[in-house]
């Protein structure tokens, strides 16, 4: 659909006053939030205030409402919690609260409020919007204010944004603090493996999530846990022997521990509850293994928000003020959230009255209909969970006698191990067997492959790098051997995880389709590298945890440069990436980069003078320090040395430089949570896709599949996962600098400008529409999103 695109600049907020709060329970990214909102505010000329302590600042008034300015929110990007309060408040729940906190509102003039917090803070600001005229009728009469002010305020605007770890609200895919507070969990999910595996110990998590599985669930998928208790889907009658069972299997095939997750909601399927003190006494009497229990409580609310938390608090921030400017007297109270990668406005109440939904389903039994209520991303966590859990007899699983290859390219990635998994245990839930090739093309073409069994890929989740071996290079040189070893080894499809690289051998491998039959069969591709830079999809496997250990790095030094005193610092940071900006652009908005150069937009003399001089009067106010992102390639002339050089010379006197290039410790580490979960799902439904081509394209004995679509690259697309042919995605890309022709992350470039106050012109064409809270079909789930 062309558009023209709609730029905020005609909106402005010039006589309007915002006021932010956090409500309810704290979440990682609050902060972030918090910080967007004021300055997307104060960018747009509007006033904005802190409500400190939530409801109850707003109804004491007084120093509880102040006015903020910039520096205001200055370093409190990598902050956990929240720095402006939050407090359950009994007194907002009565009329006479609510009155005195109009009252208090009108005072400052503020008629549009920001709120962040769960369902309930968000209940309470539609009733608050709903009585507002009420309110301050009745404020008139009580003589508190006049008629002038009752016509002038006459009307409050809402606007939410879900802070939850658990993750527990209808209409968003992530809520602001799930991923950080995932982070917490395999952090400590990772540390016990170690001790668990020394001892042979079984261990029970309870993590939190009274009403919602979905930490608990996701956890569960990201470290390969062995059974997970949650309140959306209780195990069957006869649990406890199935479990006892299944453990003892996994012992057998030398595992040396045992995780069990339980959501601190958990019930059984007469909503009696499940407690992990329970758990662990049925493990030690039935099995008599050594177990113990961990719970980690409010180590899940802690810590510095993830770098996925901090980018999507940001972008919420901004659109949540861009509403709010938007908003007229019909517009219905609307909540900012995220599906896919796209940012959406949704009903407030209609989001809230799903919620409860899921509330009474489960109430109820209803306990299909709960997990289908939680959405498209919850159902297929689910799925995907039980397919990889628990391996069937060997009686029980089909037999296709198709040999599919599963094999790493490219650069390694945090994630690959856990995408090899998966796809090791779908294919052979699916009947196939399936062979594991080492180092790449090159090993295929050595022979470097062996089967490879369901229990070979135990506890590869949270490895990082790449445990088969992964090498850049191409297939074009070594297509007589490869085919040889597929005859051979008589391999009927192929799946391809990695980069550029994998992308550009899958090519090679099509092109060669006319000499050599063996390649005529379906392969698939699963986006794998640090640096995001493969057409057809929004996200690669690995580039999160690039992303984090980037956020970190720079918290780091900003932090060092904090405790020099009556020292002014610039830290110049140079980040991976080839030619695609990804990391640098995405790395400076979770970090609250003062600059970030790329390669897609190219800048000159001017603009780095302009940065100069734009540092330069921020070093002037009371924020002393600061920070620009080069990305490695993005331009051959102004180096990481020279923007230095350039900075050092022009900064003199007022600030001191220093570098740091990142180098390869962005392509180490353990995966992050989304890389694992992310990794596990894109590959279980790459390898399902491959079931589906081999029964195709079996014909008389043989698979014979030579059409472009049966050579497919699986990519996520704003809101979905979707298999493009490799073929067709060649006009997208631009294989000089080995980047895609558009790039949607583009989008949000001056996001990041507009967070470090300078001026330029934000796209909000894809915003602004209030869409209705999607049901969606059992089907959906199927098809759909992550």
């Amino acid at each position: 659909m062309d558009h023209q695109p709609k730029f905020f600049e005609n909106l402005s907020g010039t006589g309007k006053a915002i006021g932010v709060l956090t409500s309810g329970g704290d979440a990682q990214g609050m902060n972030a939030a918090v910080r967007a909102v004021v300055r997307m505010g104060i960018y747009v000329k509007a006033k904005v205030y802190f409500v400190y302590e939530g409801y109850q600042g707003m109804v004491d008034g007084g120093d509880n409402i102040v006015e903020v300015s910039w520096e205001s929110v200055s370093s409190i990007l990598q902050v956990g919690g929240t720095v402006i309060g939050s407090a359950r408040c009994k007194s907002f729940r009565t009329r006479e609260g609510r009155l005195q906190a109009a009252y208090n509102l009108v005072q400052r003039g503020i008629t549009n409020l920001c709120v962040i917090g769960g369902d309930g803070s968000l209940t309470g600001a539609n009733l608050f919007r709903e009585e507002w005229s009420g309110l301050l009728e009745e404020l008139a009469q009580k003589g508190k204010i006049d008629e002038e002010a009752v016509k002038k305020y006459a009307y409050l605007n809402i606007v939410g944004m879900v802070g939850s770890i658990d993750n527990d609200f209808c209409g968003t895919d992530m809520t602001i603090g799930t991923d950080s507070a995932l982070h917490r969990i395999i952090e400590v999910v990772d540390a016990i493996m170690t001790t668990a595996q020394s001892h042979q110990r079984t261990f029970v998590l309870e993590v939190m999530g009274r009403h919602c599985g979905y930490l608990a669930l996701v956890s569960a998928l990201a470290c390969g846990a062995d059974w997970v208790f949650i309140p959306e889907y209780p195990p069957e009658e006869g649990w406890e022997d199935s479990m006892c069972v299944k453990l003892s299997e996994n012992r057998a095939r030398k595992k040396r521990l045992n995780i069990i997750i339980v959501a601190e909601g958990a019930i059984d399927c007469h909503n009696k509850p499940i407690t992990s003190e329970k758990v662990k006494d049925l493990v030690v009497q039935r099995l008599g293994f050594d177990t113990r229990v961990t719970i980690l409580g409010h180590v899940q609310r802690g810590g510095t928000p993830s770098a996925f938390d901090r980018i999507l608090a940001s972008r919420m921030g901004v659109e949540a003020v861009l509403a709010l400017l938007e908003a007229t007297p019909a517009t219905p109270a609307c909540v900012v959230s995220l599906s896919g990668n796209q940012a959406v406005r949704l009903p407030l109440m209609e989001c809230v009255q799903m919620t409860q939904e899921v509330q009474k389903a489960m109430d109820e039994g209803r306990f299909v209909e709960a997990v289908r209520l939680r959405g498209r991303s919850f159902e297929n966590n689910l799925n995907t969970y039980k397919l990889l859990s628990h391996k069937k007899p060997d009686a029980e699983l089909p037999k296709t006698n198709f040999n599919v290859a599963v094999l790493n390219v490219g650069a390694p990635a945090a994630g690959m191990n856990a995408a090899v998994r998966a796809a090791v245990r779908v294919g052979i839930t699916e009947g196939h067997k399936m062979f594991a090739v080492i180092d790449g093309f090159e090993g295929f073409a050595r022979g470097k492959i062996k089967e490879i069994s369901w229990g070979d890929v135990g506890g590869w989740t949270g490895q990082g790098g790449s445990i088969l071996g992964t090498k850049r290079t191409l297939p074009a040189k070594y297509l007589e051997k490869i085919a040889d070893q597929m005859r051979t080894n008589n391999i009927n499809a192929l799946m391809v995880i990695g980069g550029f690289e994998a992308y550009l051998g899958l090519l090679e491998l099509s092109a060669a389709r006319e000499k050599y039959d063996e390649f005529c069969v379906p392969m698939v591709m699963v986006p794998a590298t640090v640096s995001n830079n493969v057409p057809g999809s929004d996200f690669s496997i690995g580039a999160d945890t690039a992303l984090n250990t980037i956020t970190d790095t720079c918290d780091r030094i900003k932090q060092s440069a904090s405790g020099t005193k009556r020292r002014v610092f610039l830290f110049i940071i140079e980040t991976m990436g080839g030619y695609c900006g990804y990391l640098a652009n995405m790395g400076a908005l979770a970090a609250g980069a003062d600059a970030a150069y790329i390669f897609e937009e190219q800048f000159d003399i001017r603009e780095l003078q302009a940065n100069v001089e734009h540092l330069t009067e921020k070093m002037k106010t009371s924020i002393q320090r600061g920070l620009v992102l080069r990305n490695e390639n993005c331009n051959e002339n102004y180096t990481t040395d020279f923007i230095y050089q350039l900075y050092s010379e022009e900064g003199k006197g007022v600030f001191d430089c220093r570098k740091n290039v990142l180098g390869h410790m962005q392509q180490g580490g353990a995966p992050s949570p989304f890389d694992r979960n992310f990794g596990t799902k894109i590959s279980a439904k790459a390898m399902q896709w491959i079931s589906k081509k081999l029964k195709e394209t079996y014909r008389k004995g043989k698979v014979f599949a030579n059409t472009d679509d049966s050579v497919c690259l699986l990519g996520m697309r704003r809101r979905n996962l979707v298999f493009q042919p490799v073929a067709e995605l060649k006009n997208e890309t631009d294989f000089v600098h080995r980047i895609p022709k558009e790039q949607w992350w583009l989008k949000l470039r001056p996001l990041m400008k507009i967070l470090a106050k300078y001026k330029t012109s934000y796209d909000v064409s894809d915003s602004g529409q209030l869409e209705h809270v999607a049901m969606h079909s059992p089907k959906e789930a199927e098809t759909g999103a992550i």
